[in-house]
């Protein structure tokens, strides 16, 4: 990855954008499409669109704004914090963790408390529910709390980035600025590469939260056909549980998922443009849904052909999540050569 293409991303990854509150992330990305876009616009609830004006035929890169972290929901008489998950966060990573709460006056630290081991009495290991957690900020009392922070303001764990071993990155929040990193990349190639259709690079708020911003993406644009990078689990690594089985692997390329909500035409497009451009494509299987925007694109305005692109990832939904540039910008020039070569398409509808 070239300077300017990680430094974007490293902009994305420090901009706090935990969902419902995407403002601060979401600037970043439009700052950077503006570069190379026709047009960039924002909705009333922040979902982002930039557009590459190229054809009749219109296809959407998608990916999602918004990553995990909590809402301060009371500050009690001692002057700590509870707090209330947003998205699927895991109670497990979060106790004696460094926390910053994003108030209009700016960043606020704190830590999430957590019993010392000396302390704990055999069998009193398992974590409270993260409403059952406290966030301490250093406040005397209530009226210095208050001072501090409000009911009401978003907070996310402070883990930064990390550069691993070659190619690899740790951080947290790689779900899924990794996936908005791609949808405006494969957009930019796209366009270098005067693909003959219109492209749309979306980003999209609120995934965690249910994929309610893809819907009302999905309803606006209307597209031919919508691909959405998303990050996936990579089942290379000692924690990955043996009862789901998969062949995933870091630095393996981009995932296309078979199944559920990924369109069967879509997938075999895919396949065949990675296989001609020369980019390693993984397979997963998908029996039901993805937990992606894909679900909510492919049954949308009656059915949007629509297919889950995936980038490996290891120990999603943590502050040190793992995933191979590589594979990141492989998922970028996949999207952008699906939008070049199968823009000549009448169609994507199944042959029944």
């Amino acid at each position: 990855m070239d300077e300017t293409r990680a430094a974007f991303l490293r902009r994305l990854l420090d901009a706090p954008s935990p969902s419902g509150f995407e403002t601060a992330g979401q600037r970043v990305w439009v700052d950077y499409v503006e570069g190379f876009a026709d047009e960039v616009r924002t909705d009333a609830y922040g979902n982002a669109v930039a557009a590459y004006e190229g054809g009749e035929t219109e296809v959407a890169f998608t990916g999602h704004a918004d990553e995990l972290g909590f809402v301060v929901t009371a500050i009690t008489e001692d002057g700590f914090l509870r707090v209330r998950p947003l998205g699927g966060v895991d109670r497990s990573v979060t106790e004696g963790t460094q926390i910053e709460v994003h108030t209009g006056d700016g960043a606020v630290n704190g830590v999430v408390g957590q019993t010392a081991v000396h302390l704990r009495e055999a069998g009193e290991d398992d974590p409270d529910d993260v409403t059952e957690q406290h966030v301490d900020i250093g406040a005397e009392d209530e009226g210095h709390a208050r001072e501090l922070v409000e009911v009401g303001d978003p907070a996310t764990l402070a883990a930064g980035v990390h550069d691993l071993a070659g190619t690899r990155i740790a951080g947290r929040g790689l779900d899924n600025r990794v996936g908005s990193w791609v949808a405006a990349e494969a957009l930019r190639r796209a366009a270098e590469r005067d693909a003959d259709c219109t492209v749309y690079a979306v980003n999209t708020v609120q995934e965690e939260l249910g994929t309610r911003g893809a819907s009302m993406v999905a309803f606006d644009l209307d597209p031919d056909v919508a691909l959405v990078a998303d990050v996936t689990h990579a089942a290379d690594n000692p924690a990955y549980p043996n009862s789901h089985a998969s062949e995933v692997e870091l630095g393996g390329g981009p995932t296309v998922t078979r199944g559920g909500s990924s369109h069967p035409e879509v997938v075999r497009a895919l396949r065949e443009v990675g296989h001609t451009e020369d980019i390693d494509v993984q397979v997963e299987a998908m029996s039901t849904t993805t937990g992606t925007d894909a679900d909510r694109f492919f049954r949308e305005r009656g059915g949007i052909p629509t297919a889950a692109v995936g980038i490996p990832n290891r120990y999603m939904h943590t502050p040190a999540e793992v995933v191979d540039t590589e594979d990141v910008e492989d998922t970028a020039d996949l999207l952008a050569a699906f939008a070049v070569r199968e823009v000549d398409r009448e169609s994507f509808a199944v042959d029944v």
